[in-house]
């Protein structure tokens, strides 16, 4: 039986099993790519830059979860054409005691709010930090890096994206007017 609210939903849905993808409705398809049918059975990791990006957003999706059900993020996806693309990411998990074993998850291409610039996994890191309010010292506290290190990654960021502050930064870097 079809279920016309996820299949023509106005925002990419995914259904997954162990973070492979189980179906997808057409929105998703089209931003990554493809045809639904293209994505039935395929690893989500397949759709991460790198495999460290996945096991690391997947470390931190599960820490969320098993307290809270749900995750959401944004982060740099990659299309099945190799593109690297702004993305907004929300799921629910429908197996709580399980967090990855079965859940439906929303994912809405952002990039034009945000522009994409080469960033190392560090550099996105502490980009996404900073946007959440943090200090170079909270930073360095989460990623087990001085409050130097995150100062020198932040200087590289604020020229990366020409901004001369952290607030234009921030601004910058959440796709908010300046």
């Amino acid at each position: 039986m079809s279920d016309p609210a996820f299949e023509y939903a106005p925002i990419g849905l995914v259904e997954l099993e162990n973070r492979i993808i189980r179906r997808c409705n057409h929105h998703f398809a089209l931003m990554f790519g493809g045809a639904e049918g293209d994505y039935h059975g395929l690893p989500l990791m397949q759709l991460y830059p790198s495999l460290a990006d996945f096991e690391r957003i997947g470390a931190h999706w599960l820490e969320v979860m098993r307290e809270t059900d749900t995750y959401s993020d944004e982060r740099v996806m990659r299309r099945r054409d190799g593109t690297l693309f702004w993305c907004r990411a929300r799921g629910r998990s429908l197996t709580p005691e399980d967090p990855f074993r079965h859940g439906i998850w929303s994912f809405s291409d952002i990039s034009e709010e945000r522009p994409l610039v080469e960033l190392t996994p560090r550099e996105r890191d502490v980009a996404i930090l900073s946007c959440r309010g943090l200090s170079a010292k909270e930073i360095g506290v989460e990623l087990g890096l001085s409050y130097r290190t995150i100062e020198a990654h932040r200087a590289r960021l604020l020229d990366k994206f020409g901004a001369r502050k952290l607030p234009e930064l921030v601004a910058k870097l959440s796709g908010m007017p300046l």
